[in-house]
């Protein structure tokens, strides 16, 4: 339908994943087995913090939400993502494409904000072991989680209005397999300064500050190990610590080399693949690298299982 020199789409085309036609299959079963271990992975880091006391402590709350955060993240764009593989027309409506947006905003700059927390408690752990209770107290954990929600709630909704504001006169094609928000600037044919500005301040809010501030705890956690003389004490801070690293690592590593290392050849081949990296691959991974390198967690397990155990043999 066109108003003037305008057109208004009541949906948008979603070109998805660089796949071959005879690879959608492969890549279909593949990234169906992806979504259901993210879920399952995710879940079981839940149940089992919310089941096992000795996990009731800062460090595992902010990892719970982390988890909540990672499950939704990735079900914002796979459940879309796996139906549109099988679909000859992968469509979204306006606002569904709209929806889409601002959960996807919201789950990731989330998680940016779990992530500071996180290292924030780690910091304390490490270099105030003392005073950690007294520190990281019930009241402070509960208004960090607060404020990052709050912050996260305003800034997608405010890209979200921003966004609505706009006339989309040139193409209905996106060039994603999920409605990005830089993509979708590209198709709009009104003025993007304001969404642009906005981008690039609240862009430093959500990714350059707490970056900056993880590095400075972990700058002051290092800094901290090295007076540590037992070789014990220097391997248990840094056991301690390696999850999170791994975590930093592997979200902000995606978005520095999508945002910060631009490429002028197959750049959109490349936003894709590196969307990919830290909508599907690290929700995915986060609950393994927990896992595995978590002795907690592993305790968790095995009392939890122990404990189900124990409960089916007697009710038999």
């Amino acid at each position: 339908m066109k108003m003037g020199n305008q057109t208004v789409f009541s949906d948008f085309l979603l070109l998805g994943l660089p796949i071959r036609p005879d690879q959608q299959d492969l890549f279909y079963t593949l990234f169906l087995a992806m979504y259901v271990t993210t879920v399952l992975g995710n879940l079981l880091i839940l149940v089992l913090i919310c089941l096992d006391p000795h996990l009731h402590t800062p460090m595992y709350l902010f990892l719970s939400n982390l988890s909540f955060s990672d499950l939704c993240f990735s079900s914002v764009t796979m459940p879309k993502l796996l139906q549109d593989m099988q679909s000859h027309i992968p469509s979204i409506s306006y606002a569904g494409c709209l929806t889409q947006m601002y959960f996807f905003l919201l789950f990731a700059d989330l998680e940016s904000f779990l992530l500071v927390a996180m290292a924030y408690d780690r910091y304390v752990a490490i270099c105030f072991p003392l005073h950690y209770t007294a520190i990281m107290s019930p009241r402070l954990c509960l208004s960090l989680l607060v404020l990052s929600w709050v912050l996260t709630i305003c800034i997608s909704l405010l890209h979200t209005v921003l966004m609505a504001r706009l006339s989309f006169c040139a193409d209905n094609v996106i060039p994603h397999f999920f409605c990005d928000m830089s993509a979708l600037l590209k198709l709009a044919c009104s003025d993007i300064q304001i969404n642009e500005m906005v981008i690039f301040i609240l862009g430093g809010l959500v990714i350059i500050v707490p970056f900056l501030l993880i590095f400075s705890s972990y700058a002051r956690i290092v800094s901290s190990i090295l007076k540590v003389r037992s070789a014990r004490g220097i391997h248990k801070a840094f056991s301690t610590c390696g999850s999170h690293l791994s975590v930093v690592s592997l979200f902000y590593g995606t978005i520095i080399g999508l945002y910060l290392c631009p490429s002028s050849n197959n750049s959109t081949v490349k936003e894709t693949v590196m969307a990919v990296m830290y909508t599907v691959v690290t929700p995915m991974l986060n609950p393994f690298i927990y896992s595995l390198r978590n002795q907690d967690i592993k305790g968790a397990l095995r009392r939890v299982f122990s404990k189900w155990t124990i409960s089916f043999f007697f009710n038999q």
